[in-house]
């Protein structure tokens, strides 16, 4: 299991992300994904990163579908691919009805269509192949030539059965979110490898952020969390994956404890077939870094 670390982009300047890049990269983190809302362009800022942390992963978890025509994504993730030295990770996803009709003015309508669509066009434009695709949701007319620039990766963020078909038949793996290792090892390898094998495309990665603090107190980080982020409960597609493992909020899902609990639950997503682990550390700032210590190689 690859071993990263998850990045808001929210409310931070260029200097500091990469900054924080850089301090993952030196202490053995073997990835670092970025975030997306009403921030810092995070395939921008992503490609810079891996250009300045050669041989360090680099992606976006997510980039919004709605917000860009797939020519137009293609476009920046060619660039940013290009730019990174060929470490880029494309991570993408539709989001929420909330945000997308109230930020960009468009109807947030059959989400899993329109991103079954989106990667029908967008696979062939990050090939250089000519597209000419009208579906129902979007269209796309048109061929990308960037020389030197290698076709990245795609991963789509996924939770219910749905999504994880389109997954694993179109892309190259799945960004998860608010799951679990049990979850993830019942309902989401076999439903998306099922869809990759159907197509006779390989093994899908599995990228799964996992909220991790070593304290001696984890029941007061579960409930700042819990104040902080309950309200991710109130989404849709959250509430429901989370209905789907018996939880109340996305609190219940901290890895909390001293350093052999965490080793524990860490454990267990590498046993429930993740592939690649983006630790996002949580509590006060020591143990933040604490946690980014134990982490760290």
């Amino acid at each position: 299991m690859k071993l990263g670390i998850a990045l808001v982009t929210g409310g931070a300047d260029l200097e500091t992300l990469l900054e924080q890049v850089g301090t993952a990269r030196k202490a053995g983190f073997e990835s670092a994904f970025f975030n997306q809302y009403a921030s810092l362009d995070a395939i921008s800022v992503a490609g810079l990163a891996g250009r300045l942390n050669p041989g360090m992963e680099v992606g976006t978890s997510v980039a919004i579908t709605y917000a860009r025509h797939p020519y137009a994504m293609a476009e920046q993730a060619l660039a940013a691919n290009a730019i990174s030295g060929g470490s880029f990770t494309l991570g993408l996803g539709p989001s929420h009805k909330q945000f997308v009709e109230a930020m960009y003015g468009v109807p947030y309508d059959r989400p899993a269509v329109h991103v079954r669509e989106y990667l029908t066009a967008l696979r062939p434009l990050l090939r250089g192949e000519p597209v000419d695709f009208q579906g129902e949701t979007l269209s796309v007319t048109g061929q990308i030539s960037a020389p030197g620039a290698e076709p990245p990766p795609v991963l789509i963020a996924a939770l219910g059965p749905v999504m994880l078909r389109v997954a694993g038949e179109l892309a190259d793996g799945t960004i998860l979110t608010w799951v679990g290792a049990p979850f993830i090892g019942d309902f989401v390898l076999p439903r998306i490898t099922a869809a990759a094998e159907a197509a006779g495309r390989p093994a899908p990665r599995v990228f799964a952020p996992a909220m991790v603090c070593i304290t001696s107190d984890p029941d007061r980080v579960r409930g700042e969390l819990d104040a902080q982020m309950g309200i991710a409960g109130d989404l849709a597609a959250y509430r429901a994956v989370l209905d789907r493992q018996g939880l109340s909020g996305v609190h219940e899902l901290l890895i909390a404890g001293d350093e052999n609990e965490v080793e524990k639950g860490v454990e267990r997503f590498a046993s429930a077939g993740v592939t690649d682990l983006a630790i996002i550390p949580m509590g006060t700032p020591e143990e933040k870094a604490r946690t980014f210590a134990f982490f760290s190689r």
